[in-house]
């Protein structure tokens, strides 16, 4: 399978923060999200993907291409959808796209027109007064007219209100129709990736703990429950996380068969969340 990026050996050191050893591929043709609380390193990530940070160690390949050497070439085909408005306050549309129209060769005034038309955007309205759930569409309609093949999102239904959040999820499934486009979608909304995503990268304090297809992370992560009186120095090899509570405990395995294999029918076994995931991994990252 065809990986639109791939990151290996990535560090890069800030004073108080790092990110150690990333390894990571965003394969073609799929939604892949990036999940992490806050200050978990996804903004630094992507700042990299794009070639707005520079790693200190490793290598950052896109379309199998460095950008070392094809900068431009690179960026032709990359969209990116902000979590605020980038565009200076008092353009409209129609500036905005006299503006960036020209820096793109694949620039399409037909498409343009269409994702406005379909996205409800008004032309002539300041970037100041629009909604930020209409600058995320605004964002996006950029992106696509100039037929990006990746696009890059970080952290785009933060702050849009429930509905409006949903139907943007809706949008960004729908432009998956087509096979040759790529979304990368970052997000600590775990039930937004939960609901879209085909691959989930999960990064914590800078490191990567999984990336794999969302059945993949079905099939082996999981809540076990069970009596106290189970738990011993092997039988807590099978769990990531042990978290005991006055009824027993609470445990996340990242290897459901290992679990049913120990324990049968005496534990309660329950499907894992991101967000469960997150929850039990917060006091220490699990191995990949």
């Amino acid at each position: 399978m065809e990986n639109v990026v791939e990151l290996k050996g990535i560090k890069k050191a800030f004073k108080g923060f790092s990110i150690d050893q990333i390894d990571m591929e965003v394969k073609k043709g799929f939604i892949t999200g990036f999940v992490g609380a806050n200050g978990a390193g996804k903004s630094t990530t992507i700042k990299m993907m794009m070639n707005l940070l520079k790693p200190d160690q490793g290598e950052v390949s896109v379309f199998g291409l460095d950008y070392k050497t094809h900068e431009k070439e690179i960026k032709e085909r990359i969209g990116f959808v902000y979590d605020a408005n980038v565009f200076y306050e008092g353009l409209n549309l129609k500036d905005i796209k006299r503006t960036v129209a020209p820096a793109y060769k694949s620039w399409d005034d037909d498409l343009f027109d269409y994702y406005v038309d379909k996205f409800g955007l008004p032309l002539n309205k300041a970037m100041k007064k629009f909604s930020k759930g209409m600058q995320m569409k605004a964002s996006l309609a950029i992106a696509l007219s100039h037929h990006a093949e990746l696009i890059i999102m970080d952290e785009p239904t933060a702050g849009l209100d429930p509905i409006f959040r949903r139907e943007f999820l809706d949008l960004i499934q729908e432009l998956m129709v087509d096979s040759n486009r790529t979304i990368f979608f970052s997000s600590h909304i775990t039930t937004d990736l939960d609901r879209i995503a085909d691959y989930i990268a999960f990064i914590q304090d800078g490191d990567i703990v999984f990336n794999h297809s969302t059945e993949e992370v079905a099939e082996n992560y999981a809540i076990v429950k069970g009596e106290l009186d189970l738990l011993d120095r092997d039988t807590e090899k099978a769990f990531v996380e042990v978290r005991r509570v006055p009824t027993g405990f609470e445990a996340l395995t990242d290897n459901l068969k290992q679990v049913n294999d120990i324990f049968g029918d005496s534990v309660v076994i329950e499907h894992a969340t991101l967000e469960d995931i997150m929850y039990y991994l917060k006091g220490g990252v699990s191995h990949v």
